[in-house]
């Protein structure tokens, strides 16, 4: 199982490179921008390093192996968003609403076999309300992008315990902090300087599979 599921993350990992490239910095048309993603996942795909597969094909095998069957539906499906999220917002610095607000009911469906709606709702909630007070008390430091997205990830982390919840939350803000503090000590970077928080967000909520 854990091979076939690296297998399909490879090809997952295919689809989010494609989809990836349809996102500008600034776009003038949102709903046309989207469309046009879309349509990349027809094209044939470009020849180059396979970070963005390999990368896939290893979370949806850590996924496969260490969660239990019932979660695989929404975890895959969040680990494939979270993918393209990750690439996007590396790129533009965005995290577009056309990936994910649609998630939300995604999951809400997704989840349902678990048995931990209830509870993933919750976490839900908890997270983004708590993401919207540091937006709001320091703007500067997040987007609401961030926001939405810790929404999903508190869904994600609290279906399976509220223990995932309080270390996704936490390995988040923590890898991003580290990537500060390294970009700092290299002066590659000052205290103003914005980088994109929502990657952190994604790969720290990954410790809910451990």
């Amino acid at each position: 199982m854990v091979v076939w599921a690296a297998m399909a993350g490879f090809v997952a990992g295919v689809l989010v490179r494609a989809l990836a490239a349809g996102f500008e910095v600034d776009p003038v048309d949102t709903r046309a921008e989207a469309r046009r993603a879309a349509r990349g996942l027809l094209r044939r795909p470009k020849l180059g390093v396979p970070t963005i597969e390999l990368a896939t094909a290893a979370v949806f095998a850590l996924l496969t192996w260490r969660m239990e069957a019932a979660y695989l539906p929404a975890l895959l499906y969040a680990a494939t968003a979270g993918a393209a999220l990750s690439v996007i917002d590396w790129r533009t610095r965005r995290l577009p609403d056309v990936i994910t607000l649609p998630s939300y009911p995604v999951l809400a469906l997704l989840l349902l076999p678990t048995g931990r709606l209830p509870e993933a709702l919750l976490g839900g909630l908890a997270l983004f309300v708590l993401y919207g007070v540091l937006w709001f008390v320091r703007p500067t430091a997040m987007g609401l992008g961030d926001v939405k997205l810790a929404g999903l990830i508190g869904m994600v982390a609290c279906s399976v315990s509220w223990n995932a919840w309080i270390a996704a939350a936490l390995a988040g803000q923590l890898l991003g902090a580290l990537y500060a503090i390294a970009l700092l000590v290299t002066k590659k970077a000052e205290k103003s300087t914005e980088f994109p928080f929502g990657p952190f967000m994604i790969v720290g909520a990954l410790c809910l599979a451990w």
